[in-house]
């Protein structure tokens, strides 16, 4: 059996140890919806590229080896969770995740720029809530550079109500798509589970692992609480796998 498993490749968090990235739980919530059987390999951030090099080329995004990464049984990797929800899709198609479909395409876009412009608040707390001890100094060291200032300092910066304004634009739209087809189901498409529902929950999970006041607020901030909290149990079964 242990030869006829996938290998997801994930970012660890401080014991006990626990799945949460956003893009890693893009693919963690698929494998799981889909059944698939997997494991787990850990990767603390100075881990990655020399797990990773031997097996792919460097991607085109600016960081050279990211996780996720998937080793599929017959040994291929591949690695970007969008790259990886096509391989998965062409090799078990059922249940299809409608991948092709304009709103999961729309929503991707959307997550996007409903995270991204949090991370301000966000990136601190990372570094001393998540952030395993293997991966503090690497990770702290590049994102201090990278931004030319402290974390806490950016926090402080560009953090609070700039961050949630620059947000709201994108978690609105996602709100409105999410809305549209509610009295079929709780899903972006309704009645019906998309890579769109993953896409999103990676987002909501990544911020609620990171700070549930955060998070709390950031449902407040989506104009409708409610209707994330009924997508968020409606994906509750695929949501329990995160350790192993």
């Amino acid at each position: 059996m242990g030869s006829q498993q996938i290998t997801l490749f994930d970012l660890p968090s401080k014991e006990p140890c626990s799945s949460w990235s956003l893009n890693p739980w893009k693919t963690r919530l698929l494998l799981n919806y889909k059944g698939l059987d997997y494991k787990t390999e850990w990767l603390n951030y100075p881990e990655i590229a020399p797990r990773i090099r031997p097996h792919l080329p460097p991607n085109e995004k600016g960081r050279a080896y990211s996780i996720p990464t998937i080793q599929f049984p017959d040994g291929i990797y591949v690695m970007d969770s969008r790259k990886i929800a096509e391989a998965i899709e062409q090799r078990h198609p059922s249940p299809s995740v409608y991948l092709d479909s304009p709103t999961v395409q729309r929503i991707e876009h959307l997550v996007l720029h409903s995270i991204k412009p949090i991370y301000p608040i966000l990136m601190y707390k990372i570094s001393q809530v998540i952030l395993s001890e293997k991966s503090y100094d690497y990770w702290v060291s590049q994102y201090t550079k990278e931004l030319g200032m402290p974390l806490d300092e950016y926090e402080s910066q560009f953090g609070g109500e700039k961050a949630w304004a620059a947000a709201l634009p994108a978690m609105s739209e996602l709100t409105a798509i999410l809305k549209e087809r509610q009295a079929e189901g709780p899903f972006f498409l309704g009645k019906d589970v998309s890579y769109a529902d993953f896409v999103w929950l990676g987002g909501l999970v990544f911020v609620k692992r990171t700070d549930e006041g955060v998070f709390q607020e950031l449902l407040d901030r989506t104009g409708d609480r409610a209707a994330h909290e009924r997508l968020f149990e409606a994906c509750a079964p695929w949501l329990k796998r995160d350790d192993y």
